[in-house]
């Protein structure tokens, strides 16, 4: 049976006075995002965080519509740190996280986003309070007429959840709490807990950066906290768009599955792992949309007609060994193979996660939100998730963890 989230609520702490608030630096990468930044950038100067506790870095990711030399000429003040080509997010981020090295805390925010007039304040106040290390503010969508993100959690092979996806802003979504991440497009956390967790994993390039990262702070014993009353406007209009599916696809299953590769405990590695990489595979398959398979089949193929269609087939092409694989379905298996193809990298990054721990996977579970999330109505991924988890006993243990809530898309 499914539970609400009252057990992770936190109390609304005191208003943060000007006095108390830290040097933050305020990290944007932008790639090609001109038409986006003046709102952005609009928006922070017009909010209440004392503009000499405020640093700007914008992180440019090689753009071609002139970014730089707009900011140059606009916003002199604002630090630009140019790439001459798309380093990704997650390098990007770091990168922007080392230029303002005196900045006490650091706030992540997409370019695609309007912040309100308060929300900087608000989103660093819960950390200035002592209360945490990291906290993630309420996303809506541009219009105000959805939420876009109120509190991350996760389902068991490193789905991302939104809690409040699409849904319209109610008295739900004003709650803070703990949570497993804090959504990387509005995110603030200590320099210190940063650098001590290493910052966001720069081989994800990006995608699952957030989950990632907020794991790990959370793994490391700090405390990670959804501050609702830190409200930002999202315009979705940002860089990923600009990619085709193929390659957003390959970056999504490669960091889910990292995301439990790294992070869980060797007891839950082991138990998860096979479902891990078996629903993986099974949505592959399912991306991949074979209606026919005969031909792999010996049974089904008379040997006479195989034989012509062989010879036929290298006449045609001077090829007879290739199969035709949906680019979508290609981009999980490029993204499965990334994993498996670099396992000793990845043992050796988990290894650099499992030093740091101070808290057991179980006080994480609490946080997951939708742990038996089955992301594919496809009959045989939902069967394979059903047996591989109960196969490992699993299937009841997470099912302890699940909680209320809408359908959870990211």
């Amino acid at each position: 049976m499914s539970r609400s989230h009252a057990d992770l609520y936190v109390e609304h702490g005191d208003p943060v006075g000007d006095s108390d608030l830290p040097l933050a630096s305020v990290v944007i990468i932008n790639c090609d995002g001109r038409a986006m930044l003046g709102a952005c950038l609009a928006s922070i100067s017009a909010g209440d965080y004392p503009a000499d506790r405020l640093r700007i870095v914008v992180v440019d990711n090689g753009s071609t519509d002139g970014s730089v030399q707009w900011l140059a000429r606009e916003h002199p003040r604002v630090v630009v740190v140019p790439n001459d080509r798309n380093l990704g997010f997650t390098p990007a981020c770091n990168q922007g996280a080392a230029a303002v090295p005196e900045a006490e805390l650091l706030i992540f925010l997409n370019n695609d986003l309007e912040v309100e007039a308060g929300c900087l304040r608000e989103l660093v106040a819960p950390i200035v309070r002592g209360e945490c290390a990291s906290t993630g503010a309420k996303l809506l969508s541009g219009d105000g007429s959805t939420v876009d993100h109120a509190g991350g959690g996760s389902n068991f092979h490193g789905i991302a959840v939104s809690q409040g996806y699409k849904e319209a802003p109610t008295a739900e979504h004003d709650h803070p709490r703990r949570v497993l991440f804090a959504c990387g497009g509005a995110m603030a956390i200590r320099r210190d807990v940063f650098d001590a967790i290493g910052g966001f994993d720069a081989d994800f390039f990006a995608y699952y950066d957030d989950l990632d990262i907020g794991w790990r702070t959370n793994l490391a014993g700090h405390a990670v906290h959804y501050a609702p009353r830190a409200v930002a406007r999202h315009h979705h209009s940002g860089t990923s768009r600009r990619f085709p599916f193929e390659q957003v696809r390959l970056l999504q299953v490669r960091n889910a599955l990292l995301c439990g590769v790294k992070n869980y405990d060797d007891e839950n590695l082991n138990k998860l792992l096979p479902a891990m990489f078996g629903l993986a595979m099974r949505r592959m398959w399912v991306f991949a949309r074979v209606t026919d398979d005969s031909e792999f089949r010996i049974e089904l193929t008379d040997p006479k007609v195989q034989r012509w269609w062989r010879r036929t087939l290298r006449r045609l092409t001077g090829r007879d060994r290739y199969y035709r694989l949906n680019r979508v379905a290609a981009g999980d298996f490029f993204g499965i193979n990334d994993v498996l193809g670099r396992w000793e990298h990845w043992m050796f990054r988990r290894a650099d996660v499992q030093r740091t721990r101070k808290v057991a996977d179980e006080e994480l579970f609490e946080m997951f939100l939708k742990p038996l999330w089955c992301i594919e109505g496809e009959l045989g991924y939902m069967q394979l998730q059903h047996g591989l988890l109960q196969r490992y006993g699993m299937e009841d243990y997470l099912a302890r963890f699940e909680r209320d809530g809408s359908d959870p898309w990211k």
